[in-house]
């Protein structure tokens, strides 16, 4: 039902996880991140304990394949659920159940996840993936929202569109509630929500950051500028 990535930037300075699908405000459910700490995605049928119970684990430095297995053991649904878990060293680890919705699946890199279920095909999370190693020179929370833009371009969600976020804390910060957050955009309904929210990283680069909205790049879906911005 859902597309998602989750990463940490080169520098290791920013954890970021940003997130599309077909379903209301779905900023409000999926994601996670803590500075210094790690970053996590619940989706499929969503189980949004796992987001307080993974960062705790990852602040006791547990291994996410550990935490992966750690929520298995606590939760009777696990084979409906889909998750990823990066930590603050870039180590990952993902679970797509048997029970999720087809297309379901992902690639699971050291620094990087991305997944997604109910979704056109393979191509939607390989379009993800090419975006995302292709775009280090973008500044990371709009590099996060390009990534979907492609995975969008190549299918998404193969009932729709509805909600998109992102969401970015720096690990220069505390590891406090609530978390300092670099980034945190969300738009809950709209029926063009990644491009909706391309708008909104480009309003934040400048209004925020001070950058020139002229100097933010976009992306069409097939590796071009978007004539339309």
């Amino acid at each position: 039902m859902t597309f998602t990535v989750v990463a940490l930037s080169e520098d290791g300075m920013n954890l970021g996880v940003a997130t599309a699908t077909c379903t209301l405000a779905v900023g409000s459910a999926v994601l996670a991140a803590a500075p210094g700490v790690g970053a996590i995605a619940t989706q499929a049928y969503t189980n949004r304990r796992f987001r307080s119970h993974t960062l705790e684990l990852l602040r006791r430095e547990a291994d996410p394949t550990l935490v992966i297995q750690a929520l298995a053991e606590s939760d009777p649904g696990f084979a409906m659920r889909q998750v990823a878990v990066l930590d603050i060293n870039g180590r990952s680890a993902m679970h797509t159940g048997d029970d999720c919705t087809p297309w379901a699946g992902g690639l699971c890199r050291p620094g990087s996840v991305l997944l997604g279920n109910l979704l056109t095909g393979p191509e939607v999370v390989d379009a993800m993936a090419e975006r995302y190693d292709s775009s280090a020179e973008v500044p990371f929370a709009q590099r996060l929202v390009e990534v979907l833009a492609a995975g969008q371009a190549a299918g998404g969600d193969r009932r729709g569109r509805q909600s998109a976020a992102v969401y970015v804390v720096s690990n220069a910060e505390l590891d406090a509630w609530p978390p300092e957050t670099v980034c945190d955009l969300r738009v809950d309904d709209h029926p063009d929500p990644v491009t909706e929210l391309r708008r909104l990283i480009d309003l934040y680069h400048r209004d925020l950051l001070g950058v020139p909205q002229a100097a933010t790049p976009t992306w069409d879906g097939a590796g071009g500028a978007d004539p339309t911005g």
